[in-house]
């Protein structure tokens, strides 16, 4: 069995025999290694950002929640309720105190009732808030979807 390997094009030369089974296995192996080295990334990737600590005071950001009666409509643990859900805290600190400075559907806290600092804080009490847990987690909901 002689198979033959010619190249095409300008540069053509007499193509290239290939006159047992084992020569054009490590032919192959040796097109698959290049496949594979040039396909592979020139530098490793670079390491993921590290995550950022809040620059306020969940302490006095609790303060902050409890004055301004946020859990009125956010609930105590944040996880919503006539308000907006505000666990997990989804948006950055300079997006969250433009928005309650200028909100769609909750009254305003511009300059003159929170302060930048004073926004930090409230946005360091919530993002440390915990998450809820999963549905299968809590007894009474996965004994109800146990039971569907």
């Amino acid at each position: 069995m002689t198979k033959t390997i010619e190249r095409k094009g300008r540069k053509a030369r007499k193509g290239l025999t290939l006159e047992t089974p084992k020569e054009l296995f490590f032919a192959a192996l040796a097109a698959f290694a290049f496949f594979v080295i040039s396909a592979a990334p020139a530098s490793p990737q670079p390491p993921a950002p590290a995550t950022v600590t809040p620059s306020g005071n969940a302490q006095n950001g609790k303060e902050l929640y409890a004055t301004y009666s946020c859990y009125a409509c956010h609930g105590y643990d944040g996880h919503g309720g006539a308000g907006a859900r505000l666990v997990p805290m989804r948006m950055n600190l300079p997006g969250f105190s433009a928005y309650i400075k200028n909100p769609r559907q909750m009254p305003p806290y511009t300059a003159k009732v929170l302060s930048d600092a004073q926004a930090a804080d409230l946005w360091a009490y919530i993002k440390a808030m915990p998450e809820s847990p999963a549905a299968d987690k809590i007894p009474l909901l996965s004994r109800i979807m146990s039971e569907k």
